[in-house]
């Protein structure tokens, strides 16, 4: 007697659990997950009366993906999950008292050669260290300019365009209109719209294999790539008090609304194992302060300030990299006190295979008026399947 067994194949590490297409070719799918496990340390004066330093252990990401065309090549999709309590945390009434699992659903539509449009939740153009994944930081993770001043992501729709200027020089620009209160929200919509623009200029050409939106030159790129970003972000009677993030600003009367606006100025550059990522937001609002019907305050606060983050790094031929980062954040005085807050780290990672199996640790120091030399350490492992 004869046993046939049939033999299932799966993509190359880092590409994908799975590859599927339709008979037809009408279709396809690529199924991948990825997993951060996340150690971290922290010391401060504030722990001498505690008894020592602050532990933590846990899974920071993780999550599955899918991706793929549906009947033409030129209609794609991308859906994004998330199993992590931390990622999945933030659930309210607004998100139907349900824990926030989508991260990404989207359609995308390439009507032209140079054309996009796109619909659905999903990242907003941003300031470029939000846009880039969680998976392909050069540090453990993003800096406090980009915790405190992100529009991370929202449900809407956004037209990309890019075109040349010259044989070199490429500009690539995205428009977005979303609701403007954040991912998930099932009850909406509260305010009004946002608006979201974003213009990136490559003078010396695009990057190989979108390196302009990955953290270290793990490619040792040949030619230096250089890319300079604006990003301009409009909320239109904004809820929230970091725009379409933070907490509600909730009144009296409901709530309070106000006209919020982000700017971001990115830039980016990538030689021979030598990266250097630089950003500075700017967050105004034409009435910072909510009230309610009697003019009372309610304690919410629109975060308006600005900052800036410098982010070296160069990736050593055995694929070790050192990174350095400073960061400052300057709230306005009406925000906090603690108005001034000043940030240095320093980190260490090792690429197994590339940004999909690593290993990254750093150190920061904290210096402002209510974490006076406060350090922390994090230890983080990635694999991306």
């Amino acid at each position: 007697m004869i046993t046939r067994t049939q033999e299932i194949s799966a993509p190359k590490f880092g590409k994908g659990l799975m590859n599927i297409s339709g008979k037809d070719s009408t279709w396809s799918m690529n199924f991948s997950a990825r997993v951060q496990y996340l150690t971290s340390t922290t010391w401060h004066e504030e722990n001498d009366y505690y008894g020592g330093p602050n532990s933590n252990s846990l899974i920071r990401r993780s999550r599955l993906k899918f991706k793929g065309f549906a009947y033409n090549p030129n209609l794609t999709y991308k859906i994004e999950l998330a199993l992590s309590n931390r990622d999945i945390s933030g659930g309210s009434n607004f998100t139907s008292d349900a824990p926030r699992i989508i991260l990404d659903a989207s359609v995308r539509w390439r009507f032209n050669k140079n054309w996009w449009i796109q619909f659905g939740q999903a990242k907003l153009p941003g300031n470029i260290e939000r846009v880039i994944s969680s998976a392909k930081l050069s540090l453990v993770d993003r800096s406090m300019l980009n915790s405190k001043f992100n529009i991370d992501r929202d449900f809407g729709i956004q037209l990309r365009h890019k075109f040349n200027i010259s044989n070199n020089f490429l500009v690539k620009n995205t428009f977005a209109i979303s609701q403007g209160e954040g991912r998930n929200v099932s009850k909406g919509n509260i305010g009004g719209h946002q608006y979201t623009m974003r213009v990136d200029m490559l003078p010396l050409g695009n990057f190989k294999k979108d390196g302009d939106y990955e953290g270290d030159d793990l490619l040792r790129v040949e030619s230096p790539k250089l890319l300079i970003g604006f990003a301009y972000d409009y909320n239109n009677d904004a809820v929230k008090t970091r725009s379409n993030m933070g907490s509600y600003m909730i009144t009296d009367y409901g709530f309070f609304e106000t006209d919020i606006t982000t700017f971001f100025i990115n830039s980016h550059f990538k030689y021979k194992g030598l990266s250097i990522m630089g950003e500075y937001a700017d967050r105004n609002s034409n009435d910072a302060i909510a009230k309610n019907s009697d003019g009372s305050l309610t304690g919410d606060i629109v975060n308006v300030g600005s900052a800036i983050s410098l982010q070296p790094g160069y990736v050593f031929p055995s694929n070790i990299a050192i990174t350095g980062r400073y960061t400052n954040i300057t709230f306005d005085d009406i925000v906090t006190d603690n108005n001034n807050i000043n940030q240095y780290t320093l980190g260490l990672s090792k690429y197994f295979v590339n940004h999909k199996l690593k290993m990254q640790t750093d150190m920061t120091y904290e210096n402002s008026l209510f974490s006076d030399n406060k350090i922390f350490w994090r230890l983080q492992f990635e694999i991306h399947f």
